[in-house]
């Protein structure tokens, strides 16, 4: 059966990260969507694993020949989800993970009308405070920002099919588990992929 397109989104210290990293572990049959951006490898970063690097002529090019399903500028920089890879892993039946910000989230869901979204949420703003200070990455100044980012970020909740409360790991992983389980047993998707059972034999 074709593999599925989830579209996940998430406030920044939402375990969002974590969580994909526990589900891909779990299933060979996900796979993480690699972006394409005009950003500069880091150091450690390979072409075509990490992401797809490309030059702003080359970007711009894709963009006019309709091959990303969604693109943004973050800053100075170009972010785009290219079709091609997604479409060849879901052919083969694996289900592509994208991890996107709301804005790409709500973008993709108007060109990819068959993508399945995925919101994660944290249990409470204060649970999202201490785990963006647990991190000790970022500066109080960074961290508030942070999350006044996350409550503009909650008010799309309501465009996401599904909803998943970050509260204890393990529990939510089962619930993304279980998303793609009952989403593979739908009986329109069964008659799309010809998987219906049959019992007139």
């Amino acid at each position: 059966m074709k593999g599925l397109l989830l579209v996940v989104s998430g406030p920044s210290g939402v375990g969002k990260g974590t969580l994909l990293g526990m589900l891909l572990k779990s299933r060979q049959d996900c796979v993480f969507s690699i972006s394409a951006t005009t950003r500069t490898p880091r150091p450690g970063e390979i072409d075509g694993e990490h992401y797809y690097f490309l030059t702003n002529d080359t970007f711009e090019q894709w963009v006019e020949e309709d091959r990303f399903l969604e693109w943004n500028k973050v800053f100075d920089r170009f972010y785009g989800t290219p079709r091609a890879p997604i479409e060849a892993h879901r052919e083969a039946g694996r289900h592509v993970i994208l991890d996107v910000d709301v804005q790409g989230g709500v973008q993709l869901l108007e060109s990819a009308a068959e993508a399945i979204s995925i919101f994660i949420a944290p249990p409470d703003l204060d649970t999202l405070r201490e785990r963006l200070m647990g991190r000790g990455t970022e500066t109080a100044e960074q961290i508030q920002s942070r999350l006044l980012t996350a409550r503009s970020e909650l008010k799309y909740l309501n465009h996401y099919r599904y909803i998943i409360v970050n509260d204890e790991l393990s529990v939510a992983c089962n619930k993304l588990e279980a998303i793609i389980s009952s989403e593979m047993c739908r009986t329109d998707r069964l008659k799309e992929n010809n998987a219906l059972p049959r019992f007139d034999k």
